[in-house]
């Protein structure tokens, strides 16, 4: 098998892509063609569904097989399931969108700085913190205002009008 360049290494695991245990992959698959790359966990996991699914290789063997515990095959075929190949490509960790500065929050923070655009973020968070007794990080309100105003922008210049 060709060794694999750094620079595919670098990739892989940039896209969150590279297989965390490429030395666990024991399928013969992997070892006698230099087509499959143990390293390539997108490969090894759509390698892996598809030997139980196609072939009918118990979930077990297959998931050991690939270098993947049995739950980690569950997740895979659910995700493979409801979002085809592109559900084997890892989701973005951490929260997925403002947990404290909900839509309504940021809302009632922009009428507040419209009302007086002299009010500093600090000033903002406070009153947000006196409202809704939320604590925000002045650093995240910037954050909201700053997307607020592209998506105004990407709005007005696709010829919506924003109320």
């Amino acid at each position: 098998m060709p060794k694999k360049t750094n620079s595919k290494l670098q990739s892989l695991r940039a896209h969150g892509t590279l297989h965390p245990r490429p030395h666990m992959v024991d399928d013969p698959l992997f070892h006698e063609s230099p087509f499959f790359d143990p390293a390539d966990a997108l490969q090894v996991k759509y390698e892996m569904l598809r030997r139980v699914r196609i072939e009918g290789a118990a979930v077990l063997h297959a998931a050991r097989a690939f270098g993947f515990s049995r739950p980690a095959f569950y997740q895979a075929a659910r995700a493979f399931e409801r979002d085809g190949i592109a559900g084997l490509l890892p989701a973005k960790r951490g929260p997925k969108g403002a947990h404290k500065l909900s839509d309504d929050v940021v809302a009632w923070a922009l009428s507040r700085l419209g009302d007086d655009p002299s009010l500093s973020v600090q000033t903002l968070a406070d009153l947000v913190l006196g409202e809704f007794g939320i604590e925000v990080h002045p650093r995240s309100i910037a954050r909201a205002i700053e997307r607020y105003e592209k998506k105004r922008v990407r709005l007005l210049s696709n010829g919506a009008v924003i109320t």
